[in-house]
């Protein structure tokens, strides 16, 4: 696929940017380079390729799921203006 100028205009046009005639056409170089690059890849054959969240084989080191602030619902709850059945009481905004 390759952009003509009046493309790149277009897409100017429509992401508000202003391109001078010497932008444009370095514009449409880069993004015809881009699509050149897409097409290569799209011509690759992955059938049977499993699809992989990184590159590398490596595990993630994760943190124990603990709660380490204390629970302090009640305390809130006791200098709230107005709860019911644990929870917060609020105005009616919306009619």
């Amino acid at each position: 696929m390759s952009l003509s100028i009046e493309q790149v205009r277009r897409i100017a046009t429509l992401a508000r940017i202003e391109l001078s005639d010497a932008e444009a056409e370095a514009t449409r170089g880069k993004l015809n380079g881009i699509f050149g690059l897409i097409e290569q890849m799209q011509a690759v054959d992955t059938a049977g390729v499993e699809p992989m969240s990184h590159p590398q084989d490596v595990a993630q080191r994760l943190r124990p799921d603990v709660a380490t602030e204390p629970d302090r619902r009640e305390a809130f709850q006791r200098i709230a203006p107005q709860t019911e059945a644990g929870l917060y009481l609020v105005p009616k905004v919306i009619e």
